[in-house]
């Protein structure tokens, strides 16, 4: 594996410092989560209400609301598009989409997988029970999708409604989705990069078989 396509470390590069205020609501966005996925794991996503995840984290259904407008928004990750955008700029210019979109939606899961492991595991067992997540989830999908098409109107020259470009974006978030959810499936025994690899190979040779 090229170094470009190497997985993430935990805590990857450097960020500019944050003032105290900003501190504070990331760790009070942080608990209120945390305080959601255990009480989901232990109680069930529909039996746990808002007000009970405020008690176990320690603030007021009021303060829970104004960090997660819904319950759903607990669930559904709120950096996915930021960690695509910041890989996929830096993936080779001369790469194929495919490569380039593929490699940079992988490091991003994976990533995330590094620092949230196990809210991750839950996140997509929840994805697949609760309705009102999969509805919630296929919109932050089309959103991912008009991302990535974004960044490779811009690597490629085609223009945002070009319908191959899409197509190819819809298509390689649909499958490296695929691909997490059968590891997690699996119990995370194979190697991730190697699944990722596999199916870039598929989509890069035209879904034949």
């Amino acid at each position: 594996m090229a170094d470009n396509d190497r997985m993430p470390s935990a805590a990857t590069g450097s960020a500019p410092a944050l003032g105290l205020r900003e501190r504070k609501k990331i760790r009070t966005r942080q608990a209120i989560r945390a305080a959601a996925y255990r009480l989901f794991e232990a109680h069930g996503y529909d039996a746990t209400p808002v007000d009970r995840i405020a008690e176990e984290a320690e603030v007021s259904p009021s303060t829970v609301f104004r960090y997660f407008p819904t319950k759903e928004d607990m669930v559904l990750p709120d950096d996915y598009d930021a960690l695509i955008g910041e890989a996929l700029a830096r993936r080779p210019a001369a790469e194929s989409p495919v490569r380039a979109v593929g490699a940079a939606v992988a490091w991003a899961l994976h990533a995330v997988y590094l620092r949230d492991g196990r809210e991750m595991q839950l996140r997509l067992h929840l994805l697949r029970e609760i309705p009102a997540l999969r509805s919630r989830a296929a919109d932050h999908g089309a959103e991912t999708v008009r991302l990535l098409a974004r960044v490779l109107a811009d690597r490629t020259g085609r223009p945002l409604d070009d319908v191959e470009l899409r197509v190819v974006c819809t298509a390689l978030l649909a499958s490296l989705t695929e691909v997490v959810f059968g590891w997690i499936d699996s119990g995370m025994h194979d190697d991730l990069p190697a699944l990722v690899d596999r199916a870039l190979a598929t989509l890069e040779r035209g879904l034949t078989l």
